[in-house]
């Protein structure tokens, strides 16, 4: 049985960690470039919003017992399949999965306007996969 108190936890830590960085107004695109402070802050708070929802999906996973994943991409693949996120939102967490995997292992030089993108365009995805995901816990009563 999925533990509900941490999956809620963790969707609030989520929202939290979204609202820092909307509020981080003063990171404008120039400050970004040439505040290396500025940058691993975004780069950083990023990576946790993309652990966190790996981290909730492969709980998921575990405690409803669902097939296991071979990859970060999988696992929403995997919640998908089961109806917990929509399907045709499969490809935004898909590109979380391989985000993280850029700015953690630093595959090639982080691209800045990549990641200065997803600070400025994609925060709402990161909360509708929070809202997705109590919307799960209440719908399954765990």
């Amino acid at each position: 049985m999925v533990d509900k108190v941490l999956v809620q936890r963790m969707c609030s830590d989520i929202r939290a960690n979204v609202q820092l960085l909307r509020e981080a107004t003063d990171i404008t695109w120039e400050v970004y470039c040439r505040d290396p402070r500025s940058r691993r802050f975004v780069e950083r708070t990023l990576h946790i919003l993309v652990e966190t929802c790996i981290d909730i999906a492969h709980h998921i996973i575990s405690d409803d017992g669902f097939e296991e994943p071979t990859s970060y991409s999988e696992a929403f693949q995997i919640l998908a399949t089961h109806g917990v996120l929509p399907m045709e939102e499969v490809e935004i967490y898909e590109r979380m999965a391989r985000f993280r995997n850029l700015i953690v292992h630093y595959y090639e030089k982080i691209d800045d306007a990549v990641v200065f993108g997803v600070f400025r365009n994609h925060l709402h995805d990161f909360e509708r996969f929070a809202g997705h995901i109590l919307n799960y816990l209440q719908e399954h009563g765990t």
